[in-house]
């Protein structure tokens, strides 16, 4: 009998513990083939990594705001290799896609090797937003700032690398980034018809990297307004950080004189990577995107 048998008089009806059947060798090879079957990834993913380079972390925000489908690209499609503030990975990997957000501060040779290595080990480098694009507001950078008063020049991607695909935007829109993100696994990894629908999707944005490094109010006017292509928006006013933009008659007027060539308007236009194909064949593309995220 224990102890509180003895104070309270009561019997001891403790039992021994039932033994459990040790498994047998049969099972054991099951629960582990069982195991192997789930840990397995539901399709061929590719590598990708998120660079940042001198900028806000706005663009990694808007990857962020993807929410559920982020995580369903991430699950199925994508494994995430390298990301400082997302994977714990001290050196840049090989990787199929290179996200690269932000532009270069030349006077930080860290951030000018870790560019060029990102290069070399990437397949595909994509330049995220209006900074790495085009510089945006960090090309008027003078230094002088009490973290890091050395550094005063910041130049967008293309400047020091090759550049494959744009995500123009400042920044770029959830939707966009998340287009881009699943067009790129069928175009590595889908069928010819997948590929050929890519294909149409990128076309435009890779046309935008091909074209340079350099925008600015009078290249908005000559390439979207001038070519009737302007829907009065707003957008690219609502960017000039010096307010050379303004609008009249619902189109958007440039003061060239106040006119810092940032790049910011052309960046934030909807209709700067304006194309006919993609237009035609939107609701397919859209259907793909939706049917890969389900």
């Amino acid at each position: 009998m224990g102890w509180l048998s003895r104070i309270f008089g009561t019997k001891d009806n403790s039992k021994k513990p039932e033994e459990r059947p040790v498994p047998v060798k049969a099972d054991v090879e099951k629960k582990a083939e069982v195991l192997q079957k789930e840990d397995k990834p539901v399709a061929d993913k590719i590598k990708v990594g998120h660079v940042h380079m001198s900028g806000c972390t706005g663009c990694l925000v808007s990857l962020a705001d993807n929410y559920g489908g982020l995580l369903t690209i991430l699950d199925r499609y994508a494994d995430l290799v390298y990301g400082l503030t997302l994977a714990d990975v001290r050196h840049i990997p090989k990787m199929d896609v290179a996200l690269v957000e932000g532009s270069v501060c030349i006077q930080d040779k860290i951030s000018v090797d870790e560019i060029k290595e990102t290069r070399e080990k990437a397949a595909v480098v994509v330049a995220v937003g209006g900074c790495a694009c085009y510089g945006n507001i960090t090309r008027f950078s003078r230094g002088g700032q009490p973290n890091q008063p050395q550094h005063e020049s910041f130049l967008p991607v293309g400047d020091l690398i090759k550049v494959d695909v744009y995500i123009p935007g400042c920044a770029p829109t959830p939707q966009l980034i998340r287009n881009v993100c699943v067009m790129a696994y069928l175009l590595l990894k889908g069928n010819k018809d997948q590929q050929e629908l890519a294909k149409k999707y990128l076309t435009p944005l890779m046309q935008l990297a091909e074209r340079g490094t350099e925008a600015c109010g009078c290249d908005l006017m000559y390439d979207v307004i001038n070519q009737g292509l302007c829907m009065g928006c707003g957008s690219c006013a609502a960017a000039c950080p010096v307010r050379a933009i303004t609008h009249e008659y619902g189109k958007p007027n440039v003061n060239r004189e106040m006119c810092i060539k940032c790049g910011a308007c052309y960046a934030q236009c909807p209709r700067s990577f304006f194309n006919f194909d993609v237009i035609t064949g939107f609701e397919g593309i859209l259907e793909t995107i939706d049917g890969a995220l389900k």
